[in-house]
């Protein structure tokens, strides 16, 4: 399998999570692919038209893609049921896995917006970004003891990868101030072997 891939995607991180805790990191042959929202890559264009990482190759070619159905695919591959849980489960996983997704796709256009000189910045979508940031981290501070509690599922693997990109590109936000359930939440993700291996980098 090849996979489509970057050191510092947190979509991409959410894949590598998910193989290393399925025992699947091994399976793949990582490729190192440079994409924006301003320039399509032109190799990746012949994979995926939208030119987004993750995206798998599989052996007999067929193609896969974004990370969410990657996840899902590498889960059926180890045997079903990791981290894609089934019955009532299911939906509590697949519900945070959302809000995870949500918020990285949050902050990646916020970031954007912030990297725009400052005549050029919106500040009703810069105060609408702190306002749905701020809810969703509030939202995630009540519902931590819930989520420490849970089996480590689909949801648990976008949510760490969102906090962790917080600090990636966001350090100045102080995201954990005020939300200590929450912050002890990320600090047990952060010291899982899966997201140890799959650190974040600039490079």
């Amino acid at each position: 399998m090849k996979l489509h891939w970057s050191p510092r995607s947190p979509f991409v991180r959410k894949v590598m999570v998910a193989a290393h805790e399925l025992g699947l990191a091994e399976r793949f042959e990582t490729v190192r692919t440079l994409v924006s929202m301003g320039m399509p890559n032109a190799e990746l264009l012949h994979d995926n038209p939208l030119s987004k990482i993750p995206t798998l190759v599989l052996a007999d070619g067929r193609v896969l893609f974004d990370s969410l159905t990657i996840c899902e695919y590498l889960d059926d591959l180890a045997g079903g049921g990791r981290l894609f849980p089934r019955g009532e489960a299911r939906w509590d996983a697949l519900t945070r896995q959302a809000l995870g997704n949500g918020l990285l796709d949050l902050l990646i256009l916020w970031r954007n917006e912030r990297e725009k000189p400052p005549a050029a910045q919106l500040q009703n979508f810069l105060d609408s970004f702190a306002t749905k940031y701020r809810a969703t981290l509030d939202k995630l501070e009540r519902d931590a003891p819930r989520l420490a509690a849970a089996p480590f599922d689909i949801g648990h693997v976008s949510l760490g990868c969102a906090l962790s990109y917080l600090d990636f590109r966001f350090a100045d936000l102080g995201w954990r101030d005020g939300r200590p359930a929450l912050a002890a939440w990320h600090a047990s993700f952060s010291a899982r072997p899966s997201a140890r291996a799959t650190e974040a980098i600039d490079g």
